[in-house]
Protein backbone atom coordinates (compact mmCIF):
# COMPACT_ATOMS: atom_id res chain seq x y z
CA UNK A 1 0.00 0.00 0.00
CA UNK A 2 1.50 3.30 -0.97
CA UNK A 3 1.70 5.91 1.73
CA UNK A 4 1.80 9.53 0.68
CA UNK A 5 4.09 11.69 2.82
CA UNK A 6 3.62 15.42 2.42
CA UNK A 7 6.35 17.65 3.77
CA UNK A 8 5.52 21.17 4.79
CA UNK A 9 6.38 24.00 7.09
CA UNK A 10 4.27 24.84 10.12
CA UNK A 11 2.65 27.73 8.25
CA UNK A 12 2.16 26.05 4.86
CA UNK A 13 -1.24 24.76 3.73
CA UNK A 14 -1.86 21.12 4.63
CA UNK A 15 -1.57 19.81 1.05
CA UNK A 16 1.45 21.86 0.00
CA UNK A 17 4.25 19.77 -1.47
CA UNK A 18 7.79 21.02 -1.05
CA UNK A 19 10.25 20.26 -3.82
CA UNK A 20 13.89 19.73 -3.02
CA UNK A 21 16.24 22.43 -4.23
CA UNK A 22 19.97 21.87 -4.23
CA UNK A 23 21.75 25.00 -3.01
CA UNK A 24 25.33 25.91 -2.35
CA UNK A 25 26.56 27.89 0.60
CA UNK A 26 28.10 31.19 -0.40
CA UNK A 27 31.51 31.72 1.21
CA UNK A 28 33.57 34.92 1.17
CA UNK A 29 36.42 34.88 -1.31
CA UNK A 30 38.73 37.20 0.67
CA UNK A 31 39.62 37.56 4.32
CA UNK A 32 41.24 40.24 6.40
CA UNK A 33 45.00 40.08 5.99
CA UNK A 34 45.47 39.91 9.75
CA UNK A 35 43.42 36.71 9.96
CA UNK A 36 45.17 33.43 9.28
CA UNK A 37 42.90 30.49 8.67
CA UNK A 38 44.01 27.30 10.35
CA UNK A 39 43.49 24.33 8.06
CA UNK A 40 41.51 21.55 9.66
CA UNK A 41 43.35 18.22 9.73
CA UNK A 42 42.05 15.39 7.59
CA UNK A 43 39.56 13.06 9.22
CA UNK A 44 42.20 10.31 9.29
CA UNK A 45 44.59 12.61 11.15
CA UNK A 46 41.87 13.62 13.58
CA UNK A 47 40.94 10.02 14.28
CA UNK A 48 44.55 9.07 14.88
CA UNK A 49 44.92 11.81 17.50
CA UNK A 50 41.45 11.42 19.06
CA UNK A 51 41.55 11.52 22.89
CA UNK A 52 38.21 13.08 23.83
CA UNK A 53 37.12 10.25 26.12
CA UNK A 54 40.49 9.35 27.55
CA UNK A 55 41.45 6.51 25.24
CA UNK A 56 44.21 6.31 22.65
CA UNK A 57 43.24 5.40 19.10
CA UNK A 58 44.46 2.06 17.84
CA UNK A 59 45.41 2.08 14.17
CA UNK A 60 44.92 -1.16 12.25
CA UNK A 61 44.53 -2.16 8.62
CA UNK A 62 41.51 -3.66 6.89
CA UNK A 63 42.22 -5.80 3.83
CA UNK A 64 39.68 -6.57 1.16
CA UNK A 65 39.51 -8.05 -2.31
CA UNK A 66 38.78 -5.44 -4.97
CA UNK A 67 36.61 -6.16 -8.03
CA UNK A 68 39.83 -6.78 -10.01
CA UNK A 69 40.65 -9.53 -7.46
CA UNK A 70 43.64 -7.59 -6.15
CA UNK A 71 43.99 -7.32 -2.37
CA UNK A 72 43.77 -3.75 -1.14
CA UNK A 73 43.99 -2.14 2.26
CA UNK A 74 42.57 0.88 4.06
CA UNK A 75 43.59 2.34 7.43
CA UNK A 76 41.33 1.43 10.33
CA UNK A 77 40.91 3.49 13.50
CA UNK A 78 39.55 2.02 16.75
CA UNK A 79 38.46 4.13 19.70
CA UNK A 80 35.40 5.31 21.59
CA UNK A 81 34.59 8.18 19.24
CA UNK A 82 31.12 8.81 20.70
CA UNK A 83 29.74 7.56 23.97
CA UNK A 84 26.89 7.64 26.44
CA UNK A 85 29.13 9.94 28.49
CA UNK A 86 28.44 12.70 25.96
CA UNK A 87 25.61 15.16 26.41
CA UNK A 88 22.20 13.64 25.92
CA UNK A 89 20.86 13.72 22.38
CA UNK A 90 17.94 15.97 21.50
CA UNK A 91 14.63 14.83 22.99
CA UNK A 92 13.03 14.48 19.53
CA UNK A 93 15.17 11.38 19.00
CA UNK A 94 13.48 9.50 21.83
CA UNK A 95 11.42 7.02 19.82
CA UNK A 96 12.26 3.33 19.49
CA UNK A 97 13.14 1.43 16.33
CA UNK A 98 15.05 -1.80 16.39
CA UNK A 99 18.67 -1.77 15.17
CA UNK A 100 18.81 2.03 14.90
CA UNK A 101 22.09 3.82 15.61
CA UNK A 102 22.61 6.57 18.14
CA UNK A 103 22.30 10.23 17.05
CA UNK A 104 25.94 10.76 18.00
CA UNK A 105 26.99 8.63 15.02
CA UNK A 106 25.60 10.83 12.22
CA UNK A 107 26.50 13.94 14.23
CA UNK A 108 30.16 12.86 14.27
CA UNK A 109 30.33 12.86 10.47
CA UNK A 110 27.92 15.73 9.78
CA UNK A 111 29.96 18.12 11.93
CA UNK A 112 33.25 17.12 10.34
CA UNK A 113 32.35 16.63 6.68
CA UNK A 114 29.64 19.23 5.95
CA UNK A 115 28.76 22.88 6.43
CA UNK A 116 25.41 24.48 7.39
CA UNK A 117 23.10 24.45 4.39
CA UNK A 118 24.59 21.28 2.90
CA UNK A 119 22.31 18.37 2.01
CA UNK A 120 22.64 15.15 4.04
CA UNK A 121 20.98 11.90 2.93
CA UNK A 122 20.12 8.49 4.36
CA UNK A 123 18.95 5.90 1.78
CA UNK A 124 17.87 3.49 4.57
CA UNK A 125 16.42 6.09 6.90
CA UNK A 126 14.64 3.81 9.39
CA UNK A 127 13.34 6.00 12.21
CA UNK A 128 15.04 9.05 10.65
CA UNK A 129 17.98 9.55 13.03
CA UNK A 130 20.31 10.91 10.34
CA UNK A 131 17.64 13.24 8.94
CA UNK A 132 16.64 14.68 12.30
CA UNK A 133 20.24 15.17 13.43
CA UNK A 134 21.07 16.83 10.11
CA UNK A 135 18.12 19.21 10.47
CA UNK A 136 19.09 20.05 14.06
CA UNK A 137 22.56 20.94 12.74
CA UNK A 138 21.11 23.26 10.05
CA UNK A 139 21.65 20.84 7.17
CA UNK A 140 18.97 19.93 4.62
CA UNK A 141 17.68 16.40 5.37
CA UNK A 142 16.84 13.83 2.72
CA UNK A 143 15.83 10.23 3.26
CA UNK A 144 14.55 7.12 1.52
CA UNK A 145 13.15 3.84 2.78
CA UNK A 146 11.01 1.17 1.19
CA UNK A 147 9.15 0.82 4.50
CA UNK A 148 6.38 3.47 4.63
CA UNK A 149 6.59 3.49 8.44
CA UNK A 150 9.87 5.38 8.11
CA UNK A 151 8.14 8.47 6.78
CA UNK A 152 5.46 8.21 9.46
CA UNK A 153 8.15 8.15 12.15
CA UNK A 154 10.34 10.89 10.65
CA UNK A 155 8.25 13.62 9.06
CA UNK A 156 6.34 14.84 12.17
CA UNK A 157 9.57 15.38 14.11
CA UNK A 158 10.90 17.73 11.46
CA UNK A 159 7.82 19.89 12.14
CA UNK A 160 7.19 19.49 15.90
CA UNK A 161 3.86 20.89 17.11
CA UNK A 162 3.17 22.68 20.38
CA UNK A 163 1.97 20.72 23.38
CA UNK A 164 -1.22 22.73 23.77
CA UNK A 165 -2.20 22.04 20.14
CA UNK A 166 -1.78 18.29 20.65
CA UNK A 167 -3.81 18.44 23.88
CA UNK A 168 -6.60 20.33 22.12
CA UNK A 169 -6.76 17.80 19.28
CA UNK A 170 -6.86 14.86 21.69
CA UNK A 171 -9.86 16.43 23.41
CA UNK A 172 -11.64 16.58 20.05
CA UNK A 173 -11.19 12.88 19.27
CA UNK A 174 -13.87 10.46 20.43
CA UNK A 175 -11.96 7.54 21.97
CA UNK A 176 -15.11 5.47 22.49
CA UNK A 177 -16.30 5.03 18.91
CA UNK A 178 -14.67 1.76 17.84
CA UNK A 179 -16.60 0.06 15.04
CA UNK A 180 -14.50 -3.09 15.31
CA UNK A 181 -12.94 -5.02 18.16
CA UNK A 182 -10.01 -7.31 17.19
CA UNK A 183 -10.19 -9.72 20.13
CA UNK A 184 -6.85 -11.36 19.28
CA UNK A 185 -5.16 -8.15 20.45
CA UNK A 186 -6.53 -8.61 23.97
CA UNK A 187 -3.30 -10.50 24.75
CA UNK A 188 -1.66 -7.05 24.62
CA UNK A 189 -4.40 -4.68 25.79
CA UNK A 190 -7.13 -4.27 28.36
CA UNK A 191 -10.54 -4.16 26.62
CA UNK A 192 -11.02 -0.46 27.42
CA UNK A 193 -7.53 0.34 26.14
CA UNK A 194 -8.08 -1.64 22.94
CA UNK A 195 -11.33 0.25 22.34
CA UNK A 196 -9.46 3.56 22.63
CA UNK A 197 -6.68 2.36 20.28
CA UNK A 198 -9.17 1.18 17.65
CA UNK A 199 -11.13 4.43 17.92
CA UNK A 200 -7.95 6.45 17.35
CA UNK A 201 -6.96 4.22 14.45
CA UNK A 202 -10.36 4.70 12.80
CA UNK A 203 -10.16 8.46 13.27
CA UNK A 204 -6.70 8.69 11.68
CA UNK A 205 -7.55 6.41 8.75
CA UNK A 206 -10.74 8.34 8.07
CA UNK A 207 -8.86 11.66 8.13
CA UNK A 208 -6.23 10.27 5.75
CA UNK A 209 -8.89 8.96 3.37
CA UNK A 210 -10.64 12.34 3.37
CA UNK A 211 -7.37 14.17 2.75
CA UNK A 212 -7.72 16.12 6.00
CA UNK A 213 -4.89 14.50 7.98
CA UNK A 214 -2.83 17.45 9.22
CA UNK A 215 0.45 17.86 11.07
CA UNK A 216 -1.18 17.50 14.50
CA UNK A 217 -2.82 14.23 13.45
CA UNK A 218 0.49 13.00 12.05
CA UNK A 219 2.21 13.78 15.34
CA UNK A 220 -0.45 11.91 17.33
CA UNK A 221 -0.07 8.93 14.98
CA UNK A 222 3.71 8.98 15.47
CA UNK A 223 3.42 8.99 19.26
CA UNK A 224 0.69 6.34 19.29
CA UNK A 225 2.88 4.06 17.15
CA UNK A 226 5.64 4.48 19.70
CA UNK A 227 3.35 3.60 22.61
CA UNK A 228 1.66 0.52 21.13
CA UNK A 229 3.83 -2.05 22.93
CA UNK A 230 6.56 -1.86 25.53
CA UNK A 231 7.74 -2.82 28.96
CA UNK A 232 6.50 -0.13 31.32
CA UNK A 233 3.36 1.72 32.37
CA UNK A 234 4.19 4.38 29.79
CA UNK A 235 2.99 2.07 26.99
CA UNK A 236 -0.53 1.02 26.03
CA UNK A 237 0.23 -2.70 26.42
CA UNK A 238 0.96 -5.17 29.15
CA UNK A 239 4.68 -5.99 29.55
CA UNK A 240 6.06 -7.26 26.25
CA UNK A 241 9.44 -7.62 24.63
CA UNK A 242 11.19 -4.23 24.27
CA UNK A 243 12.11 -2.01 22.58
CA UNK A 244 8.67 -1.30 21.25
CA UNK A 245 8.39 -3.90 18.45
CA UNK A 246 5.49 -6.31 18.90
CA UNK A 247 6.00 -10.03 19.21
CA UNK A 248 3.39 -12.35 17.72
CA UNK A 249 0.07 -12.99 19.44
CA UNK A 250 1.23 -16.54 20.19
CA UNK A 251 4.46 -15.32 21.75
CA UNK A 252 2.64 -12.71 23.84
CA UNK A 253 0.35 -15.40 25.23
CA UNK A 254 3.44 -17.27 26.44
CA UNK A 255 4.87 -14.11 27.99
CA UNK A 256 1.61 -13.48 29.84
CA UNK A 257 1.58 -17.03 31.22
CA UNK A 258 5.24 -16.94 32.24
CA UNK A 259 4.86 -13.58 33.98
CA UNK A 260 1.36 -14.38 35.34
CA UNK A 261 0.13 -11.06 33.98
CA UNK A 262 -3.03 -9.57 32.54
CA UNK A 263 -3.18 -6.38 30.45
CA UNK A 264 -3.96 -3.41 32.73
CA UNK A 265 -6.20 -0.52 31.71
CA UNK A 266 -4.23 2.38 30.17
CA UNK A 267 -5.44 5.86 29.28
CA UNK A 268 -4.41 6.25 25.63
CA UNK A 269 -4.80 10.05 25.21
CA UNK A 270 -3.08 10.69 28.55
CA UNK A 271 -0.10 8.55 27.56
CA UNK A 272 0.13 10.25 24.15
CA UNK A 273 0.23 13.64 25.84
CA UNK A 274 2.81 12.45 28.36
CA UNK A 275 5.13 11.16 25.63
CA UNK A 276 4.58 14.33 23.61
CA UNK A 277 5.77 16.38 26.56
CA UNK A 278 8.95 14.26 26.70
CA UNK A 279 9.64 14.51 22.97
CA UNK A 280 9.15 18.30 22.95
CA UNK A 281 11.30 18.89 26.03
CA UNK A 282 14.21 20.35 24.05
CA UNK A 283 12.09 22.17 21.45
CA UNK A 284 12.93 25.69 22.55
CA UNK A 285 12.53 28.65 20.14
CA UNK A 286 16.09 28.36 18.71
CA UNK A 287 15.59 24.64 17.98
CA UNK A 288 12.22 25.28 16.33
CA UNK A 289 13.66 28.11 14.27
CA UNK A 290 16.55 25.93 13.13
CA UNK A 291 14.25 23.12 12.07
CA UNK A 292 12.00 25.56 10.23
CA UNK A 293 14.98 26.86 8.19
CA UNK A 294 15.66 23.47 6.61
CA UNK A 295 12.58 21.27 7.05
CA UNK A 296 10.68 22.95 4.22
CA UNK A 297 13.47 21.83 1.86
CA UNK A 298 13.48 18.24 3.12
CA UNK A 299 12.66 15.27 0.93
CA UNK A 300 11.38 11.90 2.14
CA UNK A 301 10.92 9.06 -0.33
CA UNK A 302 9.08 5.75 0.12
CA UNK A 303 10.77 3.49 -2.42
CA UNK A 304 13.92 1.52 -3.16
CA UNK A 305 17.20 3.38 -2.76
CA UNK A 306 18.54 2.11 -6.08
CA UNK A 307 16.50 4.53 -8.20
CA UNK A 308 15.86 8.03 -6.85
CA UNK A 309 15.43 10.43 -9.78
CA UNK A 310 13.74 12.87 -7.38
CA UNK A 311 17.23 13.70 -6.07
CA UNK A 312 19.28 15.78 -8.52
CA UNK A 313 22.70 14.52 -9.57
CA UNK A 314 25.72 16.01 -7.79
CA UNK A 315 23.53 17.66 -5.13
CA UNK A 316 24.41 15.96 -1.83
CA UNK A 317 27.40 16.54 0.43
CA UNK A 318 27.14 13.53 2.74
CA UNK A 319 25.41 10.18 3.11
CA UNK A 320 25.20 8.57 6.55
CA UNK A 321 23.38 5.27 6.61
CA UNK A 322 23.11 1.77 8.02
CA UNK A 323 21.83 -0.84 5.55
CA UNK A 324 20.06 -4.14 6.33
CA UNK A 325 22.38 -6.70 7.90
CA UNK A 326 22.13 -10.17 6.32
CA UNK A 327 18.68 -10.99 7.72
CA UNK A 328 19.79 -10.31 11.31
CA UNK A 329 16.73 -8.11 11.94
CA UNK A 330 13.24 -8.97 10.65
CA UNK A 331 11.76 -5.50 10.30
CA UNK A 332 8.49 -6.68 8.74
CA UNK A 333 7.71 -9.09 11.59
CA UNK A 334 8.80 -6.58 14.25
CA UNK A 335 6.47 -3.92 12.89
CA UNK A 336 3.32 -5.93 12.12
CA UNK A 337 1.27 -4.18 14.80
CA UNK A 338 2.45 -0.73 13.73
CA UNK A 339 1.50 -1.56 10.14
CA UNK A 340 -1.95 -2.65 11.31
CA UNK A 341 -2.43 0.63 13.18
CA UNK A 342 -1.47 2.66 10.08
CA UNK A 343 -3.55 0.57 7.70
CA UNK A 344 -0.47 -0.79 5.93
CA UNK A 345 -0.23 -4.41 4.78
CA UNK A 346 2.98 -5.57 6.47
CA UNK A 347 3.51 -8.34 3.91
CA UNK A 348 3.15 -5.88 1.03
CA UNK A 349 6.35 -4.05 2.00
CA UNK A 350 9.29 -5.64 0.18
CA UNK A 351 12.33 -5.08 2.37
CA UNK A 352 15.89 -5.77 1.23
CA UNK A 353 17.07 -8.39 3.73
CA UNK A 354 19.60 -10.61 1.89
CA UNK A 355 20.59 -13.91 3.50
CA UNK A 356 23.85 -14.54 1.63
CA UNK A 357 26.89 -12.28 1.59
CA UNK A 358 27.12 -12.29 -2.22
CA UNK A 359 23.46 -11.24 -2.50
CA UNK A 360 24.03 -8.49 0.06
CA UNK A 361 27.02 -7.23 -1.93
CA UNK A 362 25.07 -7.20 -5.17
CA UNK A 363 22.24 -5.22 -3.55
CA UNK A 364 24.60 -2.73 -1.90
CA UNK A 365 26.59 -2.21 -5.11
CA UNK A 366 23.40 -1.04 -6.82
CA UNK A 367 22.75 1.37 -3.95
CA UNK A 368 26.32 2.70 -4.16
CA UNK A 369 25.91 3.39 -7.88
CA UNK A 370 22.92 5.60 -7.15
CA UNK A 371 24.74 7.30 -4.26
CA UNK A 372 27.62 8.07 -6.63
CA UNK A 373 25.18 9.82 -8.96
CA UNK A 374 23.59 12.05 -6.32
CA UNK A 375 26.73 12.99 -4.38
CA UNK A 376 28.80 16.03 -5.24
CA UNK A 377 32.42 15.49 -6.25
CA UNK A 378 34.31 15.41 -2.97
CA UNK A 379 31.20 14.22 -1.10
CA UNK A 380 31.38 11.36 1.39
CA UNK A 381 29.49 8.19 2.31
CA UNK A 382 29.65 6.97 5.92
CA UNK A 383 28.38 3.39 5.64
CA UNK A 384 27.74 1.73 9.03
CA UNK A 385 27.74 -2.06 8.91
CA UNK A 386 28.61 -3.60 12.28
CA UNK A 387 29.43 -7.21 13.06
CA UNK A 388 27.12 -10.15 12.39
CA UNK A 389 27.25 -13.90 12.84
CA UNK A 390 28.86 -13.61 16.30
CA UNK A 391 31.61 -11.41 14.89
CA UNK A 392 32.65 -13.96 12.27
CA UNK A 393 31.32 -11.84 9.39
CA UNK A 394 32.74 -8.35 9.13
CA UNK A 395 30.63 -6.48 6.65
CA UNK A 396 33.15 -3.67 6.28
CA UNK A 397 35.30 -6.09 4.29
CA UNK A 398 32.28 -6.90 2.12
CA UNK A 399 31.20 -3.26 1.74
CA UNK A 400 34.56 -1.92 0.58
CA UNK A 401 34.53 -3.60 -2.87
CA UNK A 402 30.89 -2.52 -3.36
CA UNK A 403 31.76 1.16 -3.04
CA UNK A 404 34.93 0.75 -5.08
CA UNK A 405 33.01 -0.98 -7.87
CA UNK A 406 30.59 1.98 -8.02
CA UNK A 407 33.46 4.44 -8.46
CA UNK A 408 34.06 5.60 -4.89
CA UNK A 409 37.44 5.98 -3.27
CA UNK A 410 37.64 3.97 -0.02
CA UNK A 411 39.24 6.21 2.61
CA UNK A 412 39.16 4.40 5.96
CA UNK A 413 37.28 2.27 8.43
CA UNK A 414 36.20 3.77 11.76
CA UNK A 415 35.35 1.38 14.59
CA UNK A 416 33.53 2.90 17.54
CA UNK A 417 34.25 0.42 20.32
CA UNK A 418 32.00 0.55 23.36
CA UNK A 419 29.79 -1.68 25.48
CA UNK A 420 26.22 -2.49 24.59
CA UNK A 421 23.44 -0.33 25.95
CA UNK A 422 20.57 -1.61 28.09
CA UNK A 423 18.35 -1.72 25.00
CA UNK A 424 20.69 -4.17 23.26
CA UNK A 425 20.86 -6.35 26.36
CA UNK A 426 17.05 -6.47 26.43
CA UNK A 427 17.25 -8.36 23.15
CA UNK A 428 19.62 -10.93 24.68
CA UNK A 429 22.61 -9.51 22.82
CA UNK A 430 25.92 -9.78 24.66
CA UNK A 431 29.28 -8.33 23.71
CA UNK A 432 31.01 -10.46 21.06
CA UNK A 433 28.06 -12.89 21.04
CA UNK A 434 25.30 -11.83 18.65
CA UNK A 435 24.25 -8.84 16.59
CA UNK A 436 26.34 -5.70 16.45
CA UNK A 437 29.10 -5.34 19.02
CA UNK A 438 30.69 -2.23 17.56
CA UNK A 439 29.78 0.55 15.16
CA UNK A 440 31.91 -0.18 12.10
CA UNK A 441 31.75 2.59 9.51
CA UNK A 442 33.36 2.48 6.09
CA UNK A 443 34.07 5.96 4.75
CA UNK A 444 34.10 6.58 1.00
CA UNK A 445 34.67 9.73 -1.07
CA UNK A 446 33.46 10.58 -4.54
CA UNK A 447 36.42 11.56 -6.66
Amino acid sequence: MALEIALRTSVAPAKTRVAFRAETLGLPLTYASSTKLRARPSLAEELAEFREFGRTTRKLTTSFRAPDQETRQVPTFVNEFWTAKQRQAHSLHEISYRACFKPQLPRFFIERLTQPGDAVYDPFMGRGTTLLEAALLDRVPLGCDVNPLSGVLTQPRLHPPFLEDVAARLRQIDFDQADEFPEELLVFYHPNTLRQIVSLRQYLLARRKAGSLDSIDEWIRLVALNRLTGHSAGFFSVYTLPPNQAVSVKSQKKINVQRKQKPPARDVPALILKKTRILLRDCDPPARAGLARVASRALLLTKTATHTPEIPANSLSLVVTSPPFLNVVDYATDNWLRCWFCGIGANSVRLTVPRKIEDWQAAMTEVFRELYRVLKPGGHVAFEVGEVHAGKTRLEEAALPCGLHAGFEPLLVLINDQKFTKTANCWGVDNMAKGTNTNRIVLFRKR
